[in-house]
């Protein structure tokens, strides 16, 4: 799991350094909120297995650490609103995102959607 937070690298630097290599679910929370964070995590972070197979990394957003051209960046091409207290966006190979949730969402949920894309079951052939 990774946090933006530690790095000196824009989230939109980032996003295109994983683009066409790996998957990424981005989970973003409010300081008020982090347990949503937390408890997101540990729900992926016990299915690491299925994560690595389908080539996916997490990554972690905590409110009061995102830099402004980050919020702005989650605002113009994520649709965050500033009122939302936890948000998760599964982004595919490509950079498009493939799936929102507002909510606590579990591994094997996320991985029918991506065993679902057709990247994926050209990937599952080989």
């Amino acid at each position: 799991m990774e946090s933006v937070s530690n790095q000196k690298t824009s989230l939109k630097a980032i996003l295109n350094e994983k683009k066409d290599k790996r998957r990424v679910i981005l989970l973003y929370g409010r300081d008020d909120a982090q347990h949503f964070l937390i408890d997101q995590q540990e729900a992926l972070s016990e299915a690491k297995a299925g994560l690595d197979e389908r080539d996916m990394d997490v990554v972690v957003l905590i409110a009061s650490m995102v830099t402004e051209p980050d919020r702005q960046f989650l605002m113009h091409d994520f649709k965050l609103l500033p009122s939302e207290d936890f948000v998760g966006w599964l982004i595919g190979k490509d950079g498009g995102v493939k799936h929102t949730f507002k909510k606590l969402t579990t591994a094997d949920e996320l991985f029918k959607i991506v065993d679902g894309m057709p990247m994926r079951k050209q990937e599952a052939k080989h």
